[in-house]
């Protein structure tokens, strides 16, 4: 036996193996780990070669009386990987038809299901479907994943859904490849969109040990040298995240950026994980003096408490302590009472005193320009605060790209003096809207050496911050000529859920991305099924890439299937509640735990319709509430509103009141100045309903009662 220290890994699957064991079982396979992770070679611990098996490298080993895991322990080398645990005839059974091999064209360790039919090639008939890949050479396959012994598998793959079918028993690498080049891409843009060679990487067919050094290997299998990380991971709810990043993902994580770096991607493709673990790893790897510390802000308190909770699960207690996590308007706020600012931060659409200067400034000074109250906010949002325009002349010049009604030089003039008013108030009762807060806090920086501790700023949910939120955090983290910009800022976003309303191009707030965008698309959280449902609801809305470009959701796809979403318009009310309460409990006879599923409402008035009704069923409820993180330990079916539900996940998530004048907002439609404001909000409801629906992992109902909102194909889901 080698004297050599063993390497030990544990595959992701051993997660979900665990999550289905009662408490008993779980405690035995939770002690066995800790023991195989501390000394695989263990008198205690006894390798049985697997009868039939396809791969002489697989071993069974006892856990309890049944109990049985199944170890990858090549007889070449000091490697044990534990793949799977399960009753006894089940793990032989999920063993006897897997290999385990080392793809060299990645250098990856894949582990994958074989069988006759599966390596055998049927006879082509003579007016047989052509290939799906056919083009591509058997090389290029493997470059792409696949392992030689599963060419013959790809080679009978015809269509989309032909892949969809042998997902199962293709290596996540090799399947993701693929579904690339089946959406469009060609062979070269899918090798530079995974960021892979077209030349072998070196690793040695029977080298496991460097394969599980590689990227494509870690997305899969953590080699356990830290045993308080895997106690940690054993101790905890069980999330993948915490541990296994994907490839895309830890090449943005663990590197060394000359410059601000953007992330895109859409709902569930872990770009808040990705900014978490950017975050420990600067504060692990790049904090030099123990004042350093990496801001952590994003758009919303909601945000900010879930982002705070979850770097609890991954960060130690010194990596957490260099993290300061909050939202934007709260740092604002802080910074501008430590600088002796008395005024109070207002925001706009929550406060009856703003509603009543614009009502005051419109009537006095715009009565005769023939514009809605609407017209002159949204142009004071849009155009007055995004520009940071303070005088008559600046907003003369200002652009107005995307508003619908057309000024010309005298009106612009006329509408000036309605701003003014509206100004003068603001001023007269000490108030300052956010934008102003950014703007003074930015001017307060710009005026005197730095003395804050940030090294690093991190944003999540850029989509819904503006020109002048960014052009502060391009303050707080000053591109100077005496020292570089290196790591400088960390932006994750979507414009595909900007749920805010707001813009921003980056480049125009003195934030240069150039040569550092990258775009994640792989869909962790939601199934297929459910993420297409969501995607196609915004059809013909037009996305930006939060830089003055174009986005798309090409080659934006899921990691696994499930159940179509159940679609239901349903007579009254009444019959909305039952047909919601049929789905809860069946839910519940399929095992769902009722603090995994979540009923969402466009707002809380509707929200609270459904609280009472669920209570008089005696069915528990847990609302999530604004500026609080969501409590796991507390039993009931979740509450949310569509805004709060923002950031979270669940197995399975409901869709309520889809009603016609629900959803859109029939006060939003009927306060639009234009038809641009219109289309403007029915766009934004259209990105909120995406936001929700993704908030869905595995089961998704959307159901309404009476007349159905005009964004949602009810009857084509009939």
């Amino acid at each position: 036996m080698s004297t050599l220290n063993p390497v030990v890994a544990i595959g992701d699957d051993i997660l979900d193996c665990l999550s289905r064991l009662p408490k008993g079982a779980y405690q035995k396979a939770a002690k066995f780990i800790m023991r195989f992770r501390s000394d695989p070679r263990s008198s205690g611990i006894n390798y049985e070669r697997i009868q039939n098996a396809k791969d002489d490298n697989l071993r069974s080993v006892r856990i309890d009386q049944n109990l049985r895991g199944i170890v990858l322990a090549p007889e070449k080398g000091n490697v044990y990987v534990l793949l799977w645990i399960d009753n006894h005839d089940d793990a032989y059974k999920w063993a006897v038809n897997r290999m385990a091999r080392v793809n060299v064209a990645s250098g990856s360790l894949q582990v994958f299901s074989v069988d006759e039919k599966s390596v055998k090639a049927e006879p082509k008939k003579e007016e047989a479907k052509p290939g799906l890949f056919d083009d591509l050479r058997d090389r290029e396959l493997v470059r792409l994943g696949v392992p030689e012994e599963l060419l013959s598998v790809v080679r009978k793959i015809n269509s989309e859904a032909d892949l969809e079918t042998a997902e199962d028993s293709l290596p996540p690498d090799a399947y993701e490849g693929l579904y690339l080049k089946a959406a469009g891409y060609s062979y070269e843009e899918v090798m530079a969109e995974l960021d892979r060679k077209d030349e072998d990487s070196g690793v040695a067919s029977d080298d496991f040990e460097t394969a599980l050094q590689t990227d494509e290997s870690k997305r899969k299998y953590w080699v356990a040298d830290d045993e308080e990380e895997l106690q940690r991971m054993l101790d905890a709810p069980l999330e993948k995240w915490r541990v296994f990043l994907h490839p895309s993902q830890r090449k943005l994580v663990e590197r060394d950026w000359n410059g601000p770096v953007r992330v895109l991607g859409g709902a569930g493709t872990g770009k808040t994980v990705a900014a978490m673990h950017r975050a420990r790893w600067l504060a692990e790897h790049r904090l030099t003096r123990p004042a350093d510390r990496i801001l952590f802000t994003t758009f919303t308190s909601n945000l900010a408490a879930d982002i705070q909770e979850n770097l609890r699960a991954i960060c130690e207690t010194d990596q957490l302590q260099r993290i300061e996590v909050v939202h934007l308007d709260a740092w604002v706020s802080a910074f501008l009472r430590s600088h002796g600012e008395s005024r109070s931060i207002v925001f706009p659409g929550s406060n009856e005193k703003l509603d009543g200067f614009w009502t005051e400034a419109v009537t006095n000074y715009g009565s005769e320009l023939g514009l809605e109250t609407k017209f002159f906010q949204d142009e004071w949002s849009a155009v007055v605060q995004a520009n940071g325009v303070s005088n008559r002349d600046q907003y003369l010049r200002a652009p107005r790209i995307g508003r619908g009604t057309r000024l010309d030089r005298k009106k612009k003039a006329d509408i000036w003096k309605v701003f003014e008013a509206y100004r003068a108030r603001l001023d007269e009762e000490g108030y300052l809207e956010p934008d102003d807060a950014y703007r003074l806090a930015r001017e307060i920086l710009e005026s005197r050496p730095s003395t804050l501790p940030y090294k690093s700023v991190v944003v999540d949910e850029a989509q819904d911050m503006g020109p002048e939120a960014f052009r502060l955090i391009r303050a707080l983290i000053p591109e100077a000529e005496d020292h570089p910009d290196t790591n400088s800022m960390f932006i994750v976003g979507d414009g595909h859920q900007r749920i805010y309303g707001r813009r921003v191009v980056l480049g125009r707030c003195g934030i240069n991305i150039r040569g550092r965008s990258r775009k994640l698309r792989v869909n962790y959280r939601t199934s297929e099924e459910i993420r297409k449902w969501a995607v196609s609801i915004l059809a013909g809305v037009p996305i930006d890439d939060l830089d003055d470009g174009a986005d798309d959701e090409r080659g934006y796809r899921s990691l696994f299937h499930g159940p179509a979403p159940e679609i239901a318009n349903t007579k009254n009310q009444a019959n909305e509640f039952e047909r919601l309460g049929a789905w809860v409990g069946e839910l519940e006879n399929e095992g769902f735990s009722p603090k995994d599923i979540c009923i969402i409402a466009r707002d809380k008035r509707t929200l609270r319709l459904f609280e009472n009704h669920l209570r008089s069923e005696e069915i528990a409820t847990v609302e999530i509430k604004r500026r609080q993180a969501e409590d796991r330990r507390r039993q009931g079916i979740r509450l949310a509103t569509m805004h709060r539900a923002k950031g979270l996940e669940f197995m399975a998530v409901a869709l309520v009141a889809m009603n016609d004048g629900v959803v859109p907002n029939v006060l939003a439609i009927r306060a639009a100045p234009d038809e641009a404001g219109r289309e403007e909000v029915i766009d934004a409801e259209r990105m909120l309903v995406y936001v929700a629906a993704t908030r869905a992992k595995k089961r998704l109902l959307v159901t309404s009662s009476g007349k159905p909102s005009e964004i949602i194909d009810f009857e084509g889901a009939k």
